[in-house]
């Protein structure tokens, strides 16, 4: 029988601040305002002959990395049905229900999410920890992101089975 084990890293270092708004509707959205929002991971993978299971600090150091790509931005859905977002120049120009809004380019990212929703972080950054972690001997990681105390989302990887 595998001896699984599951790595729990909730570190404080693992955060990041951000603007967002969440859209409801094709009309209707949240303000703009800013979380510091908080990611930790839980990794399950085989005991290895010599008592490790995984290294925590490649973790750690991964986890660190995406939230260091999202901190102190502005957080735009890319692929949501109820918005669209262009390009002038310097600045992004979104169209939401009859509104316009500019926002910097250098100061905002354009993800490939539905919406700026603690679920939709999750998702993304799960598939991009995933990625970086792609070989590596992992039966599951599960992903979340708090906007705040007693607010999570996540989102769940299994390794498909043989």
């Amino acid at each position: 029988m595998e001896r699984l084990t599951t790595l729990h890293i909730d570190k404080e270092s693992h955060k990041f601040s951000a603007a967002h708004y969440t859209i409801f509707s094709a009309s209707e959205r949240e303000r703009l305002h800013g979380h510091n929002y908080s990611v930790s991971a839980r990794i399950v993978a085989p005991m290895g002959d010599n008592g490790f299971s995984a290294d925590y600090n490649v973790y750690k150091r991964r986890i660190k990395q995406l939230c260091d790509e999202l901190d102190e931005y502005m957080l735009l859905a890319g692929d949501s049905p109820h918005q669209q977002i262009g390009e002038e120049g310097d600045y992004y120009r979104v169209r939401f229900a009859g509104e316009q809004m500019l926002f910097l380019r250098s100061d905002t990212l354009v993800l490939p999410i539905r919406n700026a929703t603690v679920e939709e972080f999750s998702h993304y950054l799960l598939g991009r920890l995933v990625e970086r972690s792609r070989g590596e001997d992992l039966r599951e990681i599960e992903l979340g992101v708090a906007s705040g105390p007693g607010q999570r989302g996540s989102a769940r990887w299994q390794c498909a089975p043989d």
